[in-house]
């Protein structure tokens, strides 16, 4: 950069590599304004204590800061309205970094459920296993169930009780049912709706499940025939010296969310076993 005392707009727009209009709207908002303005032809110059503002405000864009608080930052002449922005800043940012990690695992965990489901239907995965569960933590609530599973899995209170205690949820819908026998012959009347927490919760908004062995068996297809593996699982349990739990649940791998088209639903019934 050539030493001189007073640079034109132009220059300025070279060695800083920033465009003129942006020159322009910095002065028009009062954050960095030319040095001399000639009369006869409003032409701008500035001088070279001007030009070493402008990396100046390129860090702060770096930093988040919107240019109405760079203007206040330039302003400033004390240590404590600077201190006071960037904690603000700091702040603001803490919690963007959380709304984004929020989003990030919400897509995420989808987009596993769907690579589940593919894996599943392409294998044909459709016998029983054993596998451990691991214990969760599950936001839930207590609701009448009457097989209307589009309406117990896309479900408005579900929604509005989140809401209601501030949180927001990740993953799978899971349906989880007092009695494996009555699930399996169509009589149960009640189901806890249940998903994993992303936000802080108290204690009596959620429940842990697992921490013990299970049998596991993925349906494929719509629900109106799930009972057929239950009667798989039970079959199974008695063949190889199992006692299945009271206590199920069904995992909803992809259902009324992911697709209309009900061939391809993946559902995972597991229930907890015992020699």
């Amino acid at each position: 950069m050539e030493d001189k005392e007073f640079y034109s707009i132009g220059e300025v727009s070279k060695i800083c590599n920033i465009s003129k209009k942006a020159l322009r709207f910095y002065d028009k908002i009062g954050i960095i304004s030319p040095d001399k303005v000639r009369d006869d032809n409003n032409y701008r110059f500035y001088n070279r204590t001007t030009l070493l503002s402008l990396p100046v405000i390129k860090y702060y864009k770096q930093m988040g800061f919107k240019l109405e608080e760079m203007r206040e930052l330039f302003e400033g002449n004390t240590y404590a309205l600077i201190e006071r922005q960037f904690r603000n800043k700091i702040d603001e940012l803490r919690e963007l970094e959380t709304t984004i990690h929020n989003s990030y695992t919400s897509v995420k965990d989808w987009y596993d459920l769907i690579l589940e489901a593919q894996l599943v239907i392409e294998n044909d995965v459709h016998e029983v296993a054993v596998k451990y569960v691991d214990t969760t933590v599950y936001a839930f609530m207590e609701q009448d169930f009457n097989y209307n599973y589009r309406e117990s899995i896309i479900n408005i209170d579900w929604t509005n009780y989140l809401e209601s205690i501030n949180n927001e949820i990740t993953g799978s819908v899971v349906l989880l049912f007092p009695s494996f026998h009555e699930k399996m012959e169509g009589t149960c009347k009640r189901a806890k709706i249940m998903q994993k927490p992303l936000l802080k919760y108290q204690e009596d908004q959620v429940t842990r499940i697992g921490g013990y062995m299970a049998a596991s068996c993925y349906h494929i297809g719509g629900h109106e025939n799930i009972h057929e593996t239950y009667a798989k699982i039970c079959e199974w349990a008695d063949s190889h010296g199992y006692t299945c739990a009271e206590e199920c649940y069904e995992r909803y791998v992809t259902d009324y969310w992911t697709t209309r088209n009900e061939e391809q639903f993946v559902t995972e019934i597991v229930v907890q076993i015992t020699r």
